[in-house]
């Protein structure tokens, strides 16, 4: 009896103990935020008088993410203060079967100001570079959105990222109202382009629907730009009809000429319908190259008929010039037979 009540103790301690980081070469403390997170590390970082790090663990947004620091494609340990394993990827689709459970959000603190805001999996390993670090518990996932808020939009643009996205890899409802808010039209266009960039990387149905309402709300170009590009690493199968959408609706050519390239990646026979109709129905010469060049970044099997096609009957003469460069490009034993075809004419 007594054995079983140990063992239910233990598997009970278990969450909390894989919150805690696996970090070495730290003077390591341990406090709560239960009387808030944001009184607790402003408290922390007008009490300090040496640089420092401050983190916690929140539960990280379902994918199986992994954000650790990687050397020659293998797994090592991350250098706080860049001394090993500096470079930190961020990796969608891991190979294990299950991801981390939680997010390991950390702050590195000088001259009583926070200088980094840096994210990594529970289960890498960390190196403090003999700095103290002071781990909070008991922290609540929306104070932490709120906390991460308040950097968003600093003049230090490396920190307002960082902050996006760690706001991004919360697996709460908070984090959706957040991104909601750093998604318009009145927050800075840097903002704006980074918090899409999550939406379609982490946020699924929630973020593929704030994209398409930026798509079609954003008045800025640039932005409406990187929107398309984060439709195209969206997850969402409803996202291929917003980039089809873009490549025939937006205002601006440089955007439906992006909008035809990123689906040129995504291929497929929706794809493929809606670039060779750009080419034969946008007003826009520089859009209809876009789309020419999209049609040579399809699999050979889809672009090359496609090309030749262009090459023999489309109106535009700059159209059938960039389609023969493509298909001369791609070294296709049917494009050679077209050369063939049209020199013994």
């Amino acid at each position: 009896m007594a054995a079983r009540g140990f063992c239910l103790i233990l598997v009970s301690l278990l969450p909390l103990a894989a919150q805690q980081p696996r970090i070495t070469n730290a003077k390591m403390q341990t406090r709560s935020a239960s009387a808030g997170l944001e009184k607790e590390l402003r408290t922390l970082v007008g009490n300090l008088v040496e640089p420092a790090w401050i983190g916690y663990a929140v539960p990280v947004i379902a994918g199986r993410h992994q954000m650790c620091c990687h050397s020659n494609g293998s797994a090592c340990v991350c250098g706080l203060e860049g001394k090993r394993g500096d470079a930190q990827s961020f990796q969608a689709g891991s190979v294990k079967l299950e991801g981390p459970g939680h997010l390991l959000v950390l702050f590195r603190i000088e001259q009583k100001s926070v200088g980094k805001i840096r994210t990594f999996s529970e289960d890498c390993e960390l190196d403090a570079g003999g700095l103290p670090l002071y781990w909070l518990t008991e922290v609540r996932p929306p104070e932490s959105v709120a906390l991460l808020s308040s950097f968003v939009g600093d003049r230090e643009q490396r920190l307002s990222d960082s902050a996006v996205a760690a706001i991004a890899l919360h697996a709460d409802a908070a984090a959706d109202g957040a991104l909601e808010k750093l998604a318009s039209n009145g927050q800075p266009e840097k903002v704006r382009e980074r918090t899409a960039f999550w939406l379609g990387a982490v946020r699924g149905k929630r973020g593929y629907e704030l994209l398409r309402r930026m798509l079609r709300d954003d008045p800025s170009a640039p932005v409406r730009d990187k929107v398309v590009f984060a439709l195209s690493i969206s997850k969402e199968p409803e996202a291929v009809g917003a980039m089809i959408d873009a490549a025939r609706n937006d205002k601006s050519p440089h955007v439906r000429g992006q909008a035809l390239f990123w689906l040129a990646q995504k291929a497929g026979k929706q794809a493929a319908s809606a670039i060779t109709e750009a080419i034969e129905k946008d007003p826009e010469t520089e859009v209809k190259k876009r789309a020419v060049f999209a049609l040579s970044q399809l699999p050979k099997e889809e672009g090359v008929p496609l090309l030749i096609q262009v090459a023999r009957t489309n109106r535009n003469p700059v159209a059938r010039k960039q389609a023969i460069f493509w298909l001369g490009q791609s070294k296709d034993p049917r494009a050679l037979s077209f050369f063939e075809e049209v020199l013994k004419r």
